[in-house]
């Protein structure tokens, strides 16, 4: 039984139609990489399966609360610690403990440093560790490796890999091996057709006049 998955599933960027025709599913323990060009529909795609925008056509399936979504940005305040940041998003999505995401991202020597004073792989490691406190199955994950030195990058690919062993799931648009065993989608092959856009386009615009 998948965690998440799409059905014929098609996304739009500013109300242009970038992908058609989507599918995947993913099963507990599995791991899905996004590949494509840049400005392919890969941040489209997304934020559309974490529900941050809704889909053209087709549809996501996946039970309630079980998806947490990292995007570009960090998702910190930088007024608070790491902890006091790490402890605001625990309680947004009511969990107890921080102290093993800050162990596992190795942030335990930054605990007290106020976010704004964290270079940009601090920061960084940080927004990723808010994954770890979610208690959300699926993590669905944008670059996730952006501003991340050699061994913060082989760090977060083992905290992935638990995640997965652990019965979880991975939806990540990247272009750097994490050293997981991935499946790879390749989104090349569901580009937008011109003509079949223009009816999609057509079909959402009289939806939002």
């Amino acid at each position: 039984m998948s965690l998440l998955s799409a059905h014929d599933l098609a996304v739009a960027r500013a109300g242009v139609p970038v992908l058609e025709g989507v599918g995947f599913a993913l099963a507990a323990g599995r791991a899905l990489v996004l590949r494509g060009p840049n400005g392919i529909g890969k941040t489209t795609l997304l934020r559309t399966v974490a529900g941050l925008q809704p889909p053209l056509h087709g549809r996501v399936q996946a039970a309630p609360d079980a998806v947490a979504y990292a995007a570009h940005a960090d998702g910190v305040k930088g007024t608070l610690s790491v902890t006091e940041n790490l402890a605001f998003w625990a309680s947004v999505f009511g969990t107890a403990s921080v102290a093993a995401a800050i162990d596992r991202m190795n942030l335990r020597d930054l605990a007290d440093r106020r976010a704004a004073n964290l270079s940009a792989g601090q920061k960084r490691r940080l927004g990723l560790a808010r994954l770890l406190v979610t208690g959300r199955p699926v993590w669905v994950m944008d670059e996730p490796t952006v501003s991340l030195d050699t061994a913060s990058v082989q760090l977060f690919g083992d905290v992935v890999r638990d995640h997965l062993a652990a019965g979880g799931a991975a939806l990540i648009a990247t272009h750097i091996d994490l050293g997981l065993d991935a499946d790879v989608l390749d989104l090349g092959r569901f580009r937008a057709r011109p003509a079949a856009a223009g009816g999609i386009r057509s079909a959402f615009d009289e939806a939002f006049t």
